[in-house]
């Protein structure tokens, strides 16, 4: 409980495909619907996780979550009162990139003050709505977010004091009050530009409200899909900092969000690199824990990480050199993007075989986007990371080749844990993946592989997934004509991550 009487929650569960093994209570290997109903309860009641984020961007809605968890479970939710003790957030698409998906947007909204009325029932008072906040994921600009809350608040709240038609009753008093009041609005920043101009856009969204404390939500996965590892890394650090200096000046407690994964390329949170990661991101308030750590783990290793991560007390991130760490994201971010328009069109070949775990309208067709970086088109990022592993070329190693030693040294003291993340991530790599990839490429590569060797890193290749990988070359040197659908999986289960 923070000083202000409002509970943060630490762990944030989340529903990123990005796990391998198929949980026991899923019905089908693409999670949807009812599986992910009980996907929420057993990540609370289970697992210790204090939140579930509930993504309403890409897929079918299920607007009725929250009388299904309380219905279903209500022996648990009367003990642990959803809205104070566990909490459902809500990921909403964003109508300035999403159009295809902006009415989900509204609908979204819509159910908020019928879960509000479930609740009323359900636990006899209105004293705690069990949905408040919402993630709005893109942020590039306060509007955005002002959209978000002033639609709410003015279309949706304000609307239930007219009367139906002159001389009638009000809407209120017709069906009944509209509660909560007002919600909270969290920005997710996934592009480095919004990232570093985060503060602005937080400060420009907060100036003229009455709130007592800030949610703000950091994409680590995307980030270093589109920059690379180093800027993604970096990138967030300048945030947190900015964050940091913003809450001070204006007085208001700010606490972050990390978006953290499993494979260093997407933040290297497991069950086992928790107190690493605190070390790295000790300012951060609520870090993710998605699919591959809740599923790919054994239980009692998830549920005593996820205790590590509930019990931290945050602190302000060390002191560190920010122009510096710009010239280093300007630089690696271009020779990344360079290298990753080479091998565009294998990775979107390797990634049609790469399973999708949940039932998501967004990663192919009419209603998908993906991502682009510089010129090309990739798979999200999950899928990215995924087909990089299944050749043995680990992601995180692209884009090193612009660094100098004295570069690397000075990369340390922003990044604590790069020779950790680097050298988990060396256990997958495969020589072999050089025989498929273009000249440019290649030869890229090969010098990233020199800057790994100069940190004198301590690994051991992991020559079960060689092994595999090497099927997986073959393979695609003989021009595809066996599909790789099982030999992924089986790599995937070696490295505890799909991708």
């Amino acid at each position: 409980m923070n000083n202000l009487g409002r509970r943060i929650p630490r762990v944030m569960s989340t529903q990123h495909p990005d796990n391998v093994s198929i949980p026991f209570f899923a019905e089908t290997s693409d999670m949807s619907g009812e599986d992910e109903i009980q996907e929420a309860y057993y990540a609370f009641s289970h697992l210790g996780c204090c939140e579930q984020m509930w993504d309403s961007e890409g897929k079918e809605v299920d607007n009725y979550v929250v009388k299904k968890l309380l219905t279903k479970y209500s022996h648990f939710f009367k003990q642990k009162r959803l809205g104070r003790e566990v909490f459902l957030t809500l990921r909403v698409p964003n109508p300035s990139v999403e159009k295809d998906e902006a009415k989900i947007l509204l609908e979204t909204l819509e159910s908020i003050p019928r879960s509000m009325d479930v609740a009323k029932i359900f636990y006899g008072d209105e004293s705690f709505p069990p949905v408040f906040e919402i993630i709005l994921p893109l942020t590039t600009n306060a509007a955005e977010l002002n959209r978000i809350y002033y639609f709410y608040k003015n279309f949706l709240i304000e609307r239930q004091h007219k009367q139906i038609f002159d001389g009638d009753i009000t809407l209120a008093e017709w069906i009944g009050k509209f509660l909560p009041e007002s919600i909270n609005v969290i920005p997710l920043f996934e592009d480095i530009e919004s990232m570093l101009r985060c503060d602005e856009i937080v400060s420009e969204f907060i100036k003229d409200k009455d709130f007592t404390y800030q949610r703000v939500f950091l994409a680590r996965s995307d980030p270093a899909m589109n920059y690379g590892l180093i800027s993604a890394i970096l990138a967030n650090k300048i945030a947190l900092k900015k964050l940091e200096r913003l809450s001070k000046e204006k007085e208001i407690e700010i606490y972050p969000i990390l978006g953290a994964g499993c494979p260093p390329f997407r933040g290297n949170l497991t069950p086992y690199t928790v107190d690493k990661v605190l070390s790295e991101y000790s300012s951060v308030e609520t870090f993710t824990v998605q699919s591959a750590f809740k599923f790919d783990n054994p239980v009692e290793d998830v549920i005593e990480a996820i205790k590590k991560l509930k019990n931290f007390t945050r602190y302000p991130l060390k002191d560190f050199d920010e122009n510096f760490a710009l010239s280093i994201i300007e630089k690696t971010s271009k020779e990344y993007k360079n290298v990753v328009e080479t091998i565009a069109p294998l990775i979107n070949e390797i990634s049609l075989f790469v399973p999708k775990r949940r039932m998501r309208k967004l990663h192919a067709g009419l209603f998908g986007y993906s991502r682009s970086v510089g010129k090309v088109r990739l798979p999200r990022v999950i899928a990215f990371c995924c087909s990089c592993y299944s050749i043995g070329l680990p992601p995180e190693l692209i884009g090193l080749n612009a660094l100098s030693e004295e570069e690397i040294k000075g990369i340390k003291e922003a990044y604590r844990n790069i020779a950790l993340d680097l050298s988990i991530a060396m256990q997958y790599f495969n020589p072999k993946c050089l025989d498929i990839l273009p000249k440019e490429s290649k030869k890229a590569l090969l010098s990233s592989i020199e800057v790994v060797n100069a940190l004198n890193l301590s690994y051991e290749p992991n020559l079960n997934h060689r092994e595999i990988t090497s099927q997986i070359i073959k393979i695609i040197k003989d021009g595809l004509q066996k599909p790789l659908n099982e030999l992924i999986i089986e790599a995937a289960h070696i490295r505890k991550f799909l991708g």
